[in-house]
């Protein structure tokens, strides 16, 4: 999202907000305390990890976050006109300065069920921020996640480029794409914008339109290059051509069966561009043209005391060529006796997934650097990441929610997450536990039960232990000094340094253990019993299609006019 629309995203939501935020407002319940908990239920792409991301844009959409009057008078438009006009009196004073966000720190490794937000505040404000803050997270976290996979495929040494723009879900995912796949992992983006709103490294040089819009040699001007240590201009042209023919010569290729269009695109670019001339080498021929006439230019620079950036290649079997490339490239070397030659970086594109990664760093490739567009941005192997932002506690009242479906039951109350870490420096557990709960402490055991399991009880003696969440936002103000992208991206790298093997690799990884206390388990059990033995009145009324509307606590006494829902409050039970 760019910087200056973030002052427009108050509307950026699902219109039930507002209904629901009346309902709030008709019970008396507005301004009643409540904590939401922002998070996923399962690691995408079937891995064992995910990034966090877009805590940056959610504490600016926070900060600028009030509803303006046309967005009032655009409200009165679409909603009821039965709603008492002293609602929209009141949203007029809504803001975030009540509301407090505790976050992982943007670029952390994240896991299912545990937070990545936390927020409180009035339930009216809270309750109204879901949509835009899943919207901010949801994408960011996901791309960053795929972006971090394809770095983990590639390895350490090889160059990413990120090119998805123009397949990228319209111009708010095309930024979103570069900045996130920025932070993990990816080297550069081809996103002009991007570099300009952000400080992503920008890279590009030329497509297949450039080289086929020169048809013959005569289309070169200028012609004339100066030479790097030198003041008198060369006629460039004669001298690539001389070099063509003795390239041809070493290359066993013919002569007149190189395109001279190319020839003269490479010529035209090279003078245009002699510190950073890049040859896209698969316009015609590769090996019959492409090549031959990059060689020519690249040696002609070199005689001028310039050297080439590299060689690209956007279609066909990319690791075969650029083997061959490779061994052309040496042949060059030894055979002109200019070393650097050898190495000339090589850049290959076509469509790159993950799959066909996976190929291409198995075949001991000679590739340098890679660019990835459509299914980084797109992650067509899971296209969302599915976060849910779910109210845990209201009124001073933890809350449950019960569903059929044991994957989508929540975990109530106010907690405090930690991290905890074994002797090798690995995170292998996040614990949660009751806010009110003493601390883990290193080098003590602490009894655990792992989520989804039925087993008993086990301890655990983590050798360090780390609070995951820090308060970022807080009495309307960003209250942490925010890291830069380049510092985000070194954060996300050493997150993933922390993580054992078996929990990152991109297949059948080993499930990353999420546990709670025995004091949150009690909880958690004694609310799904009790709403097995709901009094017959309750049971009546649920039966009788009271959906979930508003969570609402069973002490309470209710409103006629609000849905009884079957979600519990703690306090009510015990």
């Amino acid at each position: 999202m760019e910087p200056g629309r973030r002052d427009s995203l108050a509307l950026l939501t699902d219109l039930y907000q507002f209904t629901m935020a009346y309902g709030y407002w008709r019970a008396g319940r507005q301004r009643e305390p409540a904590e939401f908990e922002l998070f996923f239920r399962r690691c995408p792409f079937r891995g064992g990890f995910a990034l966090s991301a877009g805590l940056g844009e959610c504490l600016a959409f926070l900060r600028a976050f009030r509803l303006r009057e046309p967005e009032i008078e655009y409200l009165q438009s679409v909603l009821p006109s039965t709603m008492e006009k002293a609602f929209f009196d009141y949203l007029r004073t809504v803001d975030a300065s009540e509301v407090t966000v505790s976050s992982v720190p943007e670029g952390s490794i994240v896991f299912a069920t545990v937070p990545l937000l936390q927020v409180k505040g009035p339930l009216l404000v809270v309750q109204i921020l879901e949509t835009t803050l899943l919207c901010l997270v949801n994408y960011a976290s996901l791309v960053a996640t795929n972006a971090a996979r394809f770095r983990m495929l590639a390895g350490p040494d090889k160059k990413l480029l990120e090119l998805g723009l123009r397949r990228a879900q319209g111009p708010d995912g095309g930024l979103s794409a570069s900045k996130y796949s920025y932070i993990g992992g990816f080297d550069w983006t081809s996103n002009v914008l991007a570099g300009k709103l952000y400080g992503v490294p920008v890279r590009g040089t030329v497509a297949h339109s450039y080289i086929m819009s020169f048809s013959s040699l005569a289309e070169v001007q200028p012609r004339t290059l100066k030479p790097l240590d030198g003041d008198e201009p060369v006629d460039f042209l004669p001298l690539a051509e001389s070099w063509l023919r003795r390239v041809c010569q070493t290359l066993r290729v013919p002569h007149d069966r190189v395109n001279h269009g190319e020839l003269a695109a490479f010529v035209s670019y090279a003078i245009a561009f002699p510190h950073n001339f890049q040859g896209l080498v698969d316009t015609y021929s590769i090996m019959g043209s492409g090549i031959p006439n990059f060689c020519a230019v690249a040696l002609a620079l070199n005689q001028l005391g310039y050297r080439t950036v590299g060689i690209r290649v956007d279609s066909g079997d990319l690791g075969k060529q650029a083997r061959e490339i490779r061994q052309v490239l040496r042949t060059c070397s030894a055979d002109f006796q200019v070393p650097w030659f050898a190495t000339i970086p090589i850049a290959v594109s076509n469509d790159i997934s993950e799959r066909n990664l996976e190929e291409l760093m198995q075949e001991g490739n000679e590739i340098d650097m890679i660019g990835i567009g459509t299914n980084l941005v797109t992650c067509p192997l899971q296209p969302s990441l599915g976060c849910v932002y779910k109210l845990v506690k209201v009124h001073g009242c933890p809350k449950l929610k019960l569903t059929e479906d044991e994957e989508k039951m929540t975990i109530p109350g106010s907690k405090v997450v930690y991290r905890l870490s074994n002797a090798t420096g690995l995170a292998f557990m996040d614990l949660m536990a009751l806010e009110e709960e003493p601390p883990p402490r290193a080098g003590q055991e602490v009894a655990v039960r792992l989520l989804g399991r039925s087993e008993e009880a086990r301890r655990v003696t983590p050798t360090a232990v780390e609070i995951l969440h820090r308060t970022y936002f807080k009495d309307g103000q960003v209250c942490q000094v925010l890291p830069g992208l380049l510092e985000i991206k070194s954060h996300a790298h050493a997150s993933l340094s922390m993580l054992s093997p078996a929990h990152k690799r991109l297949q059948d990884p080993e499930p990353y253990q999420v546990a709670v206390t025995e004091k949150l388990h009690f909880l958690l059990s004694d609310l799904r019993r009790s709403s097995r033995t709901l009094s017959p009145p309750v049971e009546r009324a649920a039966e009788e299609g009271c959906g979930i509307v508003t969570p609402v606590c069973l002490s309470n006494p209710l409103s006629p006019t609000i849905p009884l829902s079957n979600t519990l409050c703690w306090e009510s039970l015990r």
